[in-house]
């Protein structure tokens, strides 16, 4: 929870202020989250500050929500084109990636529980930036991560709007975005490493190195292509319906 607080701040989020006249507050609340790898063990325990942004009014407090996320289809490609090359399929997350998005709306939240300023316990939060949880949070930052890959000579796709390039023929960069996971791949290393690094100037990023699990598909690259299974989200299944100790059958 301290680090979520930290993250928020450094990230110039809020500002304390009192509350406009005509205007309502958006509570918020803790989640907490158990991050798994491929194998199911514990990687990360997450707390996230979330706004209950299902009080929100449409036209009041937020205007547009859309944000457009990757097809599995457009993956897939991604992924059958790198194993037809060859090339190798990195990895990028981009850390609390919401916290970016911009704000053109005027939305005040209250303070979060167990973070209340003493004395100013009638004052209120003025988001100059998204929290999770906002109705308009997505687009915020898929407009703000849009922006970025702009600047730094990308177009996208005209089919698939999560799917970036920069360069031509073989000397292309290709990425594929969902939400704030970043799937990029290309014949030479020093490139990707330097768009990595573009990145990380920009945002707070974890570099993931080679693609390994991904929406539930783990991922194994090898000199022979590239090999998906879903074996932890079949258990899954299995699990959630009570048959994870039944007998095989074809």
């Amino acid at each position: 929870m301290m680090e979520e607080m930290e993250s928020i701040e450094s990230n110039k989020t809020w500002r304390l202020v009192p509350l406009s006249p005509g205007h309502r507050p958006i509570g918020l609340k803790w989640v907490y989250k158990v991050k798994k790898d491929a194998a199911g063990d514990v990687v990360k325990h997450k707390a996230r500050l979330v706004a209950k942004g299902y009080v929100q009014q449409p036209g009041v407090d937020f205007d547009e929500v859309f944000a457009p996320v990757a097809r599995i289809e457009s993956v897939r490609l991604l992924l059958a084109l790198a194993a037809q090359e060859g090339w190798p399929v990195h990895h990028m997350d981009v850390k609390s990636a919401f916290l970016n998005g911009e704000l053109n709306e005027e939305v005040y939240v209250r303070q979060p529980p167990g973070f209340i300023v003493a004395g100013q316990e009638n004052m209120v939060l003025r988001l100059d930036k998204a929290l999770y949880g906002l109705q308009q949070a997505p687009r915020a930052w898929n407009a703000k991560l849009d922006r970025t890959l702009g600047e730094l000579g990308f177009s996208h796709s005209e089919s698939e709007h999560a799917v970036y390039a920069r360069g031509r023929g073989a000397s292309r960069l290709l990425v594929g975005v969902y939400v704030d996971d970043l799937v990029i791949t290309r014949n030479d290393a020093a490139e990707i490493n330097h768009f990595k690094e573009q990145m990380k100037s920009r945002f707070k990023m974890s570099d993931l190195g080679l693609l390994c699990f991904y929406l539930g598909i783990e991922v194994q690259q090898g000199d022979d292509g590239i090999k998906l299974a879903q074996t932890a989200y079949a258990r899954k299944i299995l699990d959630r319906a009570g048959m994870g100790t039944c007998n095989p059958c074809h």
